[in-house]
């Protein structure tokens, strides 16, 4: 078994003198009462890692006379040598108190469980209160449905209850701002270093209470790079129907979570694995391992690959790109059995968009300022084809024009179509108002067999700025040259 100290020193890079050797706890089964305390010598976790808000907050219920710990993904993270996203605390105050102690700092939000979030700038801590009823416990104030899924939880309880009451080992892990130790009442530690994630309490019951938990597993798998221990992964065949369950508007987030949070490509196989992306995706499942559709699966893989890259480098990623890519599949078979029955192209993908979006509402509901993007992006390809004219001059002025091109580059990428035409396109954004006519010209006699007519593309085909005429050389005349006017906007 890894020591603490060897487990620490290989995250943090860190001489094996700097980390004290401590001995590996001995085996402790998840949920049993009694914290192991590991005092603030033996972690390496430090209040300079911790951010102001938090400390701030953490300072403040203390010195008011409340328990305050740090609590779950950033005492995680912070022990794995990462940069936490955000900070949660938990406390033994009450909601209420909470918010008279912040005032205007504080406001209450949440149905099914009361927390307090405090802002401080733009950083905001989430505050819960200690939650109570662990291990299914009726309480008068737990409502459940009738397959055990937690409807409404407001039940405060002790520090103990709620470590009991998370959901993984990795994420009971409490930093109590009073000594700085690190509090752990099941194998949270043990199991960072094991690289496993395990599931507090009866997994199959934990999932039933939410469904959403099966999700967080591979999310959490794939983000921190653990295994799923076997008892986490048996129930998960029986459970995830479940998912039907939860409001589809939930789904759609935690969907976000899983593919926008730079493991995408990994989150994707995961849940495959499962069988969970069948349960949300149902009709997209069922075509990626047909032959037919292997062009659409690598592009789907593509998308998911540069989110990742995107997400890494710090720019930002619209979920409309994401999920036209991951419904693409769907929309192309709808499309195909709308022709059969006679439909033209036009109307066959107009309505498969509206029938693969209206499919999608009782599982992971995309909303509408996602959904009519995602839909201009699929119109916009059929109009990629059409390059006669005055209409590639229309559609590069489209304000979605870049994300719908993107979106051909990924097809082209996946073999669905040639990257001749991709690579027309590019011609065109950057070409000159000369070699604009002559690319038209030639995508006209490309398809009648008659391209070599025309020779190479002249080899200065950058756009020059229009000289301005001056004003009053004839009576009547306007002052700028308005012969002709392409209708473009800069690429982007």
């Amino acid at each position: 078994m890894v020591s603490i100290k060897d487990f620490i020193t290989k995250q943090l890079n860190l001489p094996d003198s700097a980390v004290e050797t401590v001995a590996a706890p001995p085996p402790l089964s998840p949920g049993i009462p009694g914290a192991r305390v590991t005092p603030r010598n033996e972690h390496n976790v430090s209040r300079r890692q911790i951010s102001e808000g938090a400390l701030q907050v953490l300072n403040g219920l203390h010195r008011a006379g409340f328990q305050a710990y740090l609590v779950g993904g950033s005492v995680r993270d912070l022990l794995l040598g990462r940069e936490p996203k955000d900070f949660d605390v938990a406390t033994d105050a009450h909601p209420e108190q909470v918010r008279k102690l912040f005032r205007r700092n504080a406001r209450l939000i949440g149905r099914r469980f009361i927390l307090v979030h405090v802002q401080f700038g733009h950083e905001i801590i989430e505050v819960a209160t200690f939650r109570g009823g662990a291990n299914g416990k009726a309480n008068e104030a737990s409502e459940r449905s009738e397959t055990g899924r937690i409807l409404a939880d407001n039940v405060y309880g002790s520090l103990e209850e709620d470590a009991r009451r998370r959901d993984f080992t990795a994420n009971a892990l409490y930093y109590n701002i009073a000594d700085r130790s690190i509090l752990d009442f099941s194998t949270g530690m043990e199991d960072l270093q094991a690289g496993r994630l395990r599931v507090i309490g009866d997994p199959e019951q934990r999932y039933r209470e939410d469904p959403v938990r099966m999700l967080r597993a591979v999310r959490f798998a794939a983000k921190l790079g653990f295994i799923m221990d076997t008892a986490a992964q048996a129930p998960i065949a029986a459970c995830r129907e479940r998912l039907q369950e939860v409001p589809s508007a939930r789904l759609f987030e935690e969907t976000l979570k899983l593919f926008l949070n730079g493991n995408a490509q990994t989150s994707f196989e995961h849940l495959r694995q499962q069988g969970l992306f069948a349960a949300l995706f149902p009709q997209v499942d069922v075509l990626l391992d047909h032959a037919e559709y292997s062009a659409a699966r690598t592009l789907l893989q593509g998308a998911l690959g540069g989110t990742d890259t995107r997400v890494r480098d710090g720019k930002s990623v619209t979920p409309a790109f994401l999920f036209a890519a991951l419904l693409w599949p769907a929309l192309q078979e709808q499309c195909r059995l709308l022709e059969q029955q006679g439909k033209p192209a036009t109307v066959a993908l107009q309505q498969a968009a509206s029938d693969v979006l209206q499919e999608c509402v009782g599982r992971v509901s995309v909303p509408r300022r996602f959904a009519l993007p995602m839909r201009e992006i699929w119109d916009l390809q059929a109009r990629f084809m059409r390059r006669g004219g005055r209409r590639p001059h229309a559609l590069l002025a489209h304000p979605r024009f870049r994300a719908a091109f993107d979106f051909l580059s990924l097809r082209s990428q996946s073999g669905e179509i040639s990257a001749t035409l991709v690579e027309w396109w590019e011609q065109f954004q950057t070409a000159d108002h000369d070699g604009r006519r002559i690319l038209i010209e030639r995508a006209r006699l490309e398809e009648t067999g008659q391209e070599a007519a025309l020779g190479p593309l002249p080899a200065t085909s950058r756009r020059r700025p229009r000289r301005r005429r001056r004003r009053g050389n004839r009576p009547g005349q306007g002052g700028a040259d308005d012969s002709h006017d392409d209708g473009q906007t800069d690429s982007d």
